[in-house]
């Protein structure tokens, strides 16, 4: 490495946030930007390692560990030391298609596997990654790649998140013509509607989406597979299919709760859905979101969805905001049982979570906490949740992990609640028109690696194969089945994993 003792000489340091206060006024990005001299600093603490786990991209605990597309991060980082940003960028890219969404969405299982992070705070892997790609499109250094010659092979891909336009990327510079159909009015799936503006500015996405249609990928909107056009005929019209549909049915543990049929109710991904598409097409003047305005807000789940519900609520201009979380609060630091390389399972403050504790005085979150019931008025309307506290350290016989701590029973006040308690797995026309196998959690069924499904040359990638997931192993997948998928129309594949 350039800088053997950075790690001794700097300390972590990350851009400053906008201020709390201020950025919940516009829905712009909140980060600000590294100057470059942190930034080579920030590049000179990685370690010249041994083994350097933050690329190694496994599964340990049931957990991503390292990055999952095999970022070569100690590479860039020591380029970036150097003040050589193109070579940067292009070591960058020969991994990542898209690191301008993994930068600034990835929660960064690398920093969580970074070596010197064992003892002292990880290198800021994420804040390097995303100020490469940035400075790539200043320079002008992000220019469409063209294949070298046509195949006249044609494939067909169903979704257009971050695992279908990877894998329609790959596909198209080796020269096959590629077709991504997408059912929404927009492109990128849940890198468009799922992720709140402040945290993917939406101008980003589209960026990129212009790269790949100057590259010869085609973009169908408004169709959706199984309904505008059956999936018989895509597998009829091409010598290829890869689905690539994402996770989208919500999950709903309050399906037979008391009152859960009162209106108020949402879930997370209709409300930011709803949302981002109002505050593209009319700057939220069209009146088509649910409005958070003046509303008692209490989002059900944590996680990245949730916190983007709280974020969207301070937003709005909510009256009050309250997050309740059904697992125990986490510890500030590793536990003896989550050791290094895991991810770490330790308390984190996300932007939803300040902004709400800047503006009403407190973290909005309330751990150890179980729903029981949705009360309403008579016209249907949701007014309050009832709650109660539990003990984890006490396991209810024949029933969850935990038991209902008595006379710890609470009322909250509510206008609005959003359920953000992820995904059951995809939906299932075009499975059941194509008689495609799936699994016990009803994912498409394709072994990972291989991606092939049960119908030959229909192929199965990221959240809809695997369940839901992290952004880097969706653009893993779609990587790898533009791999396999060249391999099955050419006999042969020249394309990495």
């Amino acid at each position: 490495m350039g800088k053997p003792t950075g790690f001794k000489e700097y300390t972590r340091r990350l851009p400053t946030d906008r201020d709390p206060l201020l950025r919940i006024l516009d829905w712009k990005e909140f980060h600000d930007h590294s100057t470059e001299q942190d930034l080579q600093e920030q590049g000179a603490r990685c370690m010249d390692c041994g083994v350097p786990f933050c690329h190694t991209g496994g599964m340990i605990a049931n957990m991503a560990a390292g990055c999952p597309i095999n970022n070569l991060i100690p590479e860039w980082n020591d380029l970036v030391y150097r003040n050589q940003w193109k070579e940067a960028l292009d070591r960058l890219h020969k991994t990542n298609n898209f690191p301008e969404f993994t930068g600034r969405v990835c929660p960064a299982p690398c920093e969580g596997s970074c070596v010197l992070g064992i003892n002292e705070p990880p290198v800021t892997i994420k804040n390097i990654e995303v100020s490469i790609i940035d400075r790539g499109y200043e320079e002008g250094w992000v220019v469409p790649v063209l294949p070298k010659e046509e195949t006249g092979k044609k494939v067909a891909i169903v979704g257009s998140g971050p695992a279908g336009l990877a894998a329609a990327q790959q596909l198209r510079r080796v020269g096959h013509s590629v077709t991504v159909y997408e059912r929404s009015d927009r492109i990128g799936g849940l890198l468009m509607y799922g992720i709140p503006n402040m945290k993917l500015e939406k101008h980003v996405v589209e960026r990129r989406v212009k790269q790949m249609e100057d590259e010869g990928v085609k973009f169908v909107t408004n169709t959706e597979i199984g309904k505008d056009i059956s999936a018989k005929q895509l597998t009829e019209e091409n010598d290829a299919v890869i689905l690539a549909v994402g996770s989208t049915k919500p999950n709903d543990f309050f399906a037979k709760s008391a009152g859960r049929d009162a209106n108020g109710i949402h879930f997370a991904m209709e409300f930011l859905h709803q949302n981002t598409k109002s505050l593209m097409d009319s700057e939220l003047t069209d009146g088509n979101f649910i409005s958070a305005k003046d509303k008692d807000v209490i989002v059900i789940g944590g996680g990245d969805t949730g916190n983007d519900c709280l974020g969207t609520s301070m937003r709005h201009g909510c009256k009050s905001l309250t997050n309740f979380e059904i697992v125990q609060q986490p510890p500030h630091e590793r536990s003896p049982n989550n050791p290094w390389p895991q991810w770490p399972r330790i308390m984190r403050v996300d932007y939803g979570h300040e902004e709400a504790a800047a503006k009403f005085g407190n973290d909005p979150r309330h751990f150890s906490t179980q729903t029981l019931e949705f009360e309403k008025d008579d016209a249907g309307n949701l007014t309050a949740l009832k709650t109660v506290e539990l003990d984890w350290e006490q396991v209810t016989e024949g029933g969850p992990p935990f038991t209902p701590i008595p006379g710890t029973e609470k009322v909250w006040p509510a206008d609005l609640c959003f359920l953000a308690l992820g995904f059951s797995g995809p939906e299932q026309t075009i499975a059941a028109e194509l008689g495609i196998k799936t699994d016990v959690r009803s994912n498409f069924q394709a072994e990972y690696g291989e991606y092939a499904t049960n119908i030959d040359g229909v192929f199965a990638a990221g959240d809809c194969r695997r369940g839901q997931s992290l952004i880097v192993w969706a653009i893993n997948e779609g990587r790898q089945v533009a791999r396999e998928c060249d391999r099955f129309l050419m006999g042969k594949t020249q394309l990495p994993g």
